[in-house]
């Protein structure tokens, strides 16, 4: 079986990392010190290639692209530590709202051209990674919902425009589609590791009309989050294989003794082990690719994270007291690599929803 990206996934590849190409520190910084967190201009910029609507299907106006075309892109904003939040609030939310609005939606649209912006509210302060709502109710009232809870961890959830909000409607889970200037929905923002800008929402008896309620069942909604797993495990695989190189580059040139330190032993023997990591990334991504299955992308996911922070632990080291500033690229994949792997599930919680299907096949 061939493995490899096709010609036109290359060439999109490509024109990605061109557009990636200025993603330094310092640009990262200006970004992130933006209202939000984002660029709007940058944003609109993404749209123009295609990236806000990669994941809509081509008769809603999107590109219908397929899940490998995803992870191909996504493995590039690993590789050029891309602070757009392209996953969290394009592919995501395109994921869910593709399935649940018609075509020609004024959202849709809007989201698709890179005229809006939304994000997923959908972890609570006393869930941890539970994805699904414990403590967020929506109350049916007449002709509207009464969404009444707290959200935490919304990333971009400053800057957006819709917020995708899951709640409980009786004792079945559903999500919601609320202005984030709506009456009663008041946001606090935060600061996380990778220097992304989050947000804690109150919802405070917020008022939505009913169709502000998306028809996606709870298995939907579950499978969209197992596409946005995959493509958050791409990315940390692009991140590893940056994180590689630029360690095995400074080997090269840092000298001790009257030597680079890469000649000796020890360091080789260290480096070849994170060589074999980042394969043993790549290897589960294709697993992860091919299954398809959620249980599968949730253990593969936990592979690929722990690979990937013991790539970044041995690159901080291995740079000395500097690997731990955002001075050095290092320093931004590696605290980036430590947000995806606990968005969507952290490693105890892939590795519980991995173990029905291990179980399975080794009776």
């Amino acid at each position: 079986m061939n493995f490899d990206y096709d010609e036109s996934q290359l060439l999109y590849r490509a024109t990605v990392e061109r557009f990636l190409a200025d993603c330094d520190i310092a640009a990262r910084k200006a970004q992130r010190s933006c209202p939000g967190g984002i660029d709007r201009a940058r944003w609109q910029a993404m749209a123009d290639l295609g990236l806000t609507g990669m994941a809509l299907a081509e008769a809603k106006g999107g590109m219908g692209s397929s899940a490998l075309d995803l992870v191909a892109v996504g493995e590039s904003f690993g590789i050029r530590i891309s602070s757009d939040n392209w996953l969290e609030n394009a592919v995501l939310p395109m994921l869910l709202l593709g399935g649940a609005l018609p075509e020609g939606h004024a959202a849709l649209d809007a989201l698709s051209a890179g005229e809006a912006i939304a994000a997923l509210a959908l972890f609570e302060p006393t869930g941890r990674h539970c994805i699904t709502p414990r403590t967020t109710i929506a109350r049916e009232s007449g002709d509207v919902f009464v969404l009444s809870g707290d959200k935490t961890l919304v990333l971009g959830g400053m800057a957006a425009d819709w917020v995708l909000v899951s709640a409980l409607v009786g004792d079945m889970p559903a999500l919601f589609l609320v202005s984030a200037e709506a009456g009663g929905l008041f946001r606090k923002g935060y600061r996380v590791i990778d220097g992304n800008i989050a947000a804690f929402i109150e919802l405070r008896n917020c008022e939505v009309a009913r169709d502000a309620r998306l028809q996606l069942s709870w298995s939907e909604i579950e499978a969209a989050l197992s596409m946005a797993q995959l493509i958050a495990a791409a990315e940390m695989t692009g991140l590893a294989q940056r994180l590689f190189d630029d360690t095995l580059a400074y080997v090269r040139q840092r000298e001790q003794f009257g030597q680079p330190i890469g000649r000796f032993q020890a360091i080789q023997h260290r480096m070849v082990d994170c060589y074999g990591l980042v394969d043993q990334c790549r290897s589960a991504l294709i697993a992860a690719v091919t299954s398809g299955s959620a249980h599968e992308i949730a253990g593969m996911k936990t592979i690929i994270a722990e690979a990937a922070l013991h790539i970044g632990r041995e690159a901080v080291q291995l740079h000395g007291g500097m690997g731990t500033t955002d001075e050095l690229e290092i320093g931004h994949a590696h605290k980036r690599v430590v947000l995806l792997s606990q968005w969507l599930g952290d490693s105890a919680t892939g590795l519980d929803a991995y173990a029905p299907d291990a179980f399975r096949v080794a009776a």
